[in-house]
């Protein structure tokens, strides 16, 4: 590579890397405060909260590193700009093609990266993630299970418990359950066990006694009974963590593109859908070189000029919108009709096009006016 490449590259990979860190600082941190909340209320420990912030974290470097390379080039280059290096290397006879070459590579380079992450580190990370949650939602003692309060772990139920002992052992639990209007049942019990099964936690009472009241047209009804032992399941009630699906975006993109039935049973999506969240993956790696070279070639649009090329960073955020629009119509519209997937690769084609648009009028011949070549 020739040595004006390397430094042009050196440069953007420099302020790249810069870029790449604050907005991934930014974004993450956003996001793990109030993932912090969440799991501090539910009583997990810090180890726990710092597991899941680490495990959202590939998730949130393939979002950001597009802009952190739109945002190392269009700096990159009204620094190149500022200090007349620009327009040195125009007067040495480089062309805006010429000069293009080490931003594409360096844009192909950020694109491989989120490629990366998109096909293996996210679909890794938001499976364990997935996991994860469905062991601390079975964890029904850590989640809800906390003495001394009155809980409410559903609508209409609730939920009350004077101690736990040192064993895992609830004692004397209360139990008012009022999901169905026309019966309510309060459970009263000494002690209770939490035992898990297949299907999820279930309650396990302990010398007790059930009070059921009835409303009938004649008046309410009201039945006792005590029992020695009683199972009572719990686990619809927490956030039906055990029974729901799985999603495709836990799923590597190989094995999307040609689902198999234990696939489709897991997520209880189609074929297409599976598909179409393939090519939506396929598709987000190639705005990255997209937004690397809108970021440099619409600032060469407007040559050397003292005062900067502020306007033409304007620009070139208005184009780098217009690419991200059609990413998020393409993605409804695909969403609505599944068969429509090919248009997820309407935008990298459109942004191409604009990029080679505005290198070709940067390449032509300027002058003043009514001066002819």
């Amino acid at each position: 590579m020739p040595r004006i490449d390397k430094y042009v590259l050196g440069l953007m990979l420099t302020l790249f890397g810069f870029f790449a860190l604050v907005l991934v600082s930014v974004y993450w941190i956003n996001r793990a405060v109030s993932l912090f909340d969440d799991l501090l209320n539910d009583g997990q420990t810090a180890l726990v909260v710092l597991e899941f912030t680490a495990l959202t974290l590939p998730l949130v470097i393939s979002v950001v590193l597009p802009v952190a390379a739109f945002a190392a080039t269009a700096y990159g280059t009204n620094r190149l700009s500022g200090e007349s290096e620009l327009v040195a290397m125009q007067a040495a006879g480089l062309s805006p093609w010429r000069l293009a070459r080490p931003v594409l590579v360096f844009g192909l380079t950020v694109g491989l990266m989120v490629a990366v992450l998109v096909h293996g580190l996210v679909p890794m990370a938001r499976a364990r993630l997935a996991d994860r949650s469905s062991e601390i939602a079975e964890n029904v003692t850590a989640q809800f299970l906390r003495p001394g309060s009155f809980q409410y772990p559903a609508d209409n139920v609730t939920l009350f418990i004077r101690d736990i002992a040192s064993d895992g052992r609830l004692l004397d639990l209360f139990i008012e359950d009022d999901r169905d209007p026309d019966r309510q049942v309060t459970y009263t019990a000494q002690e209770a066990l939490v035992v898990r099964t297949d299907t999820g936690p279930v309650l396990v009472l302990l010398e007790g006694m059930a009070q059921t009241m009835t409303l009938r047209a004649t008046g309410p009804d009201l039945s006792v009974t005590r029992f020695q032992e009683f199972s009572y399941d719990i686990g619809g009630m927490f956030a039906g963590s055990s029974s729901k699906g799985r999603d495709l975006r836990d799923y590597g993109t190989l094995r999307l593109l040609n689902p198999d039935a234990e696939l489709l049973q897991a997520t209880g999506e189609t074929a297409a859908a599976a598909r179409r969240e393939a090519h939506e993956r396929i598709a987000q790696p190639l705005l990255s070189p997209i937004a690397a070279m809108l970021g440099f070639a619409t600032l060469l649009i407007g040559g050397f000029s003292r005062f900067g090329v502020w306007r033409q960073v304007g620009w070139a955020i208005l184009g780098l919108i217009l690419v991200q629009f059609l990413s998020n119509a393409a993605a409804n519209q695909v969403g609505r009709n599944l068969a429509l997937w090919p248009l997820l690769y309407l935008p990298a084609l459109v942004g191409a096009l604009l990029c080679m648009a505005l290198l070709w009028l940067a390449a032509r011949p300027r002058g003043p006016k009514g001066v002819s070549a």
